[in-house]
């Protein structure tokens, strides 16, 4: 995994659509790589990482370099192409070393290496549906393929792996376009975490409504929660919004009751990590909070989503595996200690807001409103 600085890039209305935290990079000499925005270094400065091992990807995605259901699902499947290249590579350094001659097929047993790649990509995090759907797809695609030489093996996931991003791309296009209409002229919205460009292939979920309300000439305002303890709303969202030219301003979670009770905000939108057959969403942590204050002020509250994110497998929420991470990300952040190193913490990655509190899921296929098993099933299907 490597590194490299980038200085960080002015605020530009014209440039928040070409933002994208992961893509496949090819160099002057052919050579084939994954490269990311290290997001655990935003806003500071923007660092370009490169994972060349399904271990360096394994670790982007737990780390939360990359982060978001979309963006996770997409590196994923792209961790399965650094997976066979590193195999390559290896066994290329051993013929080396060794005197003997190459094969183009030296790697042999491919499906063994998509096989151990994809169920050790699926244990870097729990929640995030997107990170199995795509696994899934690529393991498909794998069984699909026969019996194919390695190199042959290797192009048709590669392709499969661009499809997938490419998908996601025109999903949060079609998410904005369906949505962009719920935000009013002069209206407030206030989001929470980062459900933007930096959390899918391109564009965003939650803030492609923004985007595309933006790029139509419609003048409105954001709430940023900073979205506690690891500040996705003000290291990302924030910078994100900056960016694009967006009117947006940084709020401390526990700020938005008293911004919802005077008045400023019309309208609350989140992404999701994964949503059951009957709605129930799981979202970062604190949204389930921001959904009943909603309820509280009347105010409706969507869920922007791509059809990927639902699991129908669960009736409910209550089947959602929420993720618990590290004491230590509650007790500071950074360098800086906010509380006393041995005091016990409770953290959960994510909540799950009742599909009741929810006005209407927008997915690139329509809204789902009411949300009922029986409208996402018309919706998304089986």
């Amino acid at each position: 995994m490597r590194g490299m600085q980038e200085t960080i890039p002015p605020p530009n209305p014209a440039r928040f659509a070409s933002l994208r935290p992961v893509w496949w990079h090819t160099d002057p000499d052919g050579h084939d790589s994954l490269q990311m925005i290290d997001q655990t270094r935003l806003p500071g400065e923007v660092v370009t990482m490169q994972c060349d091992t399904v271990d360096a990807v394994w670790h982007a995605i737990k780390r939360l370099s990359v982060r978001g259901a979309p963006a996770i699902g997409v590196t994923a499947a792209y961790g399965i192409v650094v997976a066979l290249d590193a195999a390559r590579r290896d066994v290329r350094n051993a013929t080396a070393a060794s005197d003997s001659p190459a094969s183009s097929d030296a790697a042999a047993d491919w499906r063994a290496i998509v096989a151990a790649a994809a169920d050790h990509l699926a244990t870097s995090r729990p929640t995030a549906v997107n990170l199995f759907w795509a696994l899934d797809r690529m393991r498909r695609r794998a069984a699909a393929l026969g019996e194919v030489a390695f190199d042959a093996a290797r192009r048709a996931l590669l392709d499969e792996a661009h499809s997938i991003r490419d998908e996601d791309a025109a999903m949060c296009r079609a998410i904005g376009d369906n949505g962009h209409h719920l935000i009013p002229e002069g209206a407030g919205v206030l989001t929470h975490c980062n459900a933007g460009a930096l959390a899918t292939a391109e564009y965003g979920t939650a803030l492609a409504l923004m985007y595309a309300a933006h790029a139509r000439g419609r003048r409105f305002s954001v709430f940023v929660d900073e979205t506690r303890p690891l500040l996705q709303g003000s290291r990302l969202t924030a910078w994100e919004l900056r960016r694009a030219g967006i009117d947006a301003t940084l709020i401390c979670d526990n700020m938005a009751a008293t911004v919802m009770r005077s008045d400023r905000v019309q309208l609350v939108v989140t992404g999701a990590d994964r949503i059951a057959a009957n709605g129930d969403t799981a979202n970062k942590i604190g949204t389930y909070g921001v959904a009943v204050l909603a309820r509280a002020h009347d105010i409706p509250f969507y869920v922007a989503a791509p059809s990927s994110t639902f699991d129908l497998s669960l009736t409910d929420g209550m089947g959602i595996p929420i993720e618990e991470r590290d004491n230590d990300e509650v007790r500071g952040f950074g360098e800086a200690v906010t509380a006393p190193k041995e005091m016990p913490c409770f953290n959960p990655a994510f909540d799950v807001t009742p599909a009741q509190l929810i006005t209407g899921i927008i997915t690139e296929k329509g809204i789902i409103s009411p949300v009922t098993s029986e409208r996402i099933r018309e919706m998304v299907g089986e």
